[in-house]
């Protein structure tokens, strides 16, 4: 696996077990469509969350989470729509980031973790 892949399925494995350590159960990671990737999907309460991770050694270049651009999130929109039509549910859809910064990638003793909900409106 590329160093790339491994940092990011890295942080996709931090993400979860932060959901996990606050009551989300996890459902799913990298639901995978033509139109894009859905990194992590959790069940918080009466929500399906759909959740995108950015990891970043830090700030520098602006917050993680304004990396998910209006066009990554018409993708993760429209991916979670695919993905609700072949796993039909009641729970209310809601679409999170969860920013991890690692100043020393995997190295890193305690990564800061930040999740962010509802974070398209």
């Amino acid at each position: 696996m590329a160093k790339g892949k491994l940092l990011g399925a890295w942080g996709e494995a931090l993400a979860a077990e932060y959901l996990r350590c606050h009551r989300c159960e996890i459902i799913g990671c990298n639901f995978t469509t033509r139109l894009g990737e859905i990194d992590v999907i959790a069940r918080d309460g009466g929500c399906i969350a759909f959740v995108e991770v950015k990891l970043r050694k830090d700030e520098s270049h602006g917050a993680a989470r304004e990396f998910v651009t209006p066009v990554k999130q018409r993708k993760l929109r429209q991916t979670a729509a695919l993905y609700l039509a072949e796993h039909p549910t009641e729970l209310q859809p809601r679409f999170d980031v969860i920013e991890i910064y690692a100043p020393y990638g995997m190295a890193t003793k305690k990564p800061k973790i930040t999740h962010w909900k509802d974070a398209f409106t």
